[in-house]
Order: C-alpha cells, then structure tokens, then sequence
C-alpha cells in the first residue's frame, strides 16, 4: 500500500537556524520558506537525491507542534511520510484494520498541494505518520 519516503520531517523552534546547519555545514538545497498557516507551522523542505527532510516551525503560539517544540527544544523528529496511490482507498484499508486516522479522517491538503492524512503514532511504533496522495 505505502509506496516510497516522501520525507522526514523535523521541528525545530528557529527555522532560520536549521536552515542554516543544513546549507552551510551540509551543503545543502533548501526550499523558500513556505507558511501553512491551515496547518500552523512554516516549513522548508531539504532536497535530497531519493528523498527530502522537512524543517518546520510553529506558527504562532496555538500552532500544533509548539508543545513538541517546547518538549524538545533543540527539535527532533515529528513525523515520516509516505506516498500512496490513493489516500481514500489507504485510509479506509487502514480503517478496517483498526488504525486511527487523526483529525476529521478526511484528506487535507498539505505543504505540497496535495492530499495527506495523518494517522496516530500509537499505530504505528510511537512515529506519527503521515500519508500522501501521489
């Protein structure tokens, strides 16, 4: 069902920061800042060759990761996220077998302009995780 790692997303508390570490110390190719603020938070996606790292940072003081943030205030890993082929059909497979889909259980639309579902970490080894319409 799941097809392959679309990326790795951090949080981080300064944005410019970890910006920062991965073009100057990594060399890096990094996104224009991106505000999502239906999803409160601000993200830049590392490209890499076979995947990428997504650096985000809360927007605002309600955003959804700032108790994450304040839990781990040198960032840390927030989520993994995987491509499927149709979310509608992974969601309600994922269902059926008991997963929890967060949220409303319908798809919004993520950073990338396209359908994603989180589903809740207990689930899934202690790692929140997030699924993409490809």
């Amino acid at each position: 069902m799941i097809g392959r790692l679309n990326h790795v997303a951090i949080a981080v508390r300064d944005l410019d920061a970890a910006c920062k570490v991965y073009r100057e110390t990594l060399g890096a190719t990094l996104t224009a800042p991106l505000p999502q603020p239906e999803h409160g938070v601000t993200v830049v996606f590392v490209e890499l060759p076979n995947s990428k790292i997504e650096l985000m940072a809360p927007l605002g003081a309600d955003s959804p990761i700032a108790s994450f943030v304040e839990r781990n205030p040198g960032g840390g890993v927030h989520h993994v996220c995987y491509e499927v082929d149709d979310i509608i059909a992974a969601r309600d497979r994922l269902k059926a077998g008991g997963a929890r889909v967060l949220g409303t259980g319908e798809p919004r639309i993520g950073a990338h302009g396209k359908p994603v579902l989180f589903l809740h970490p207990k689930d899934f080894l202690g790692t929140l995780t997030e699924l993409e319409q490809v």
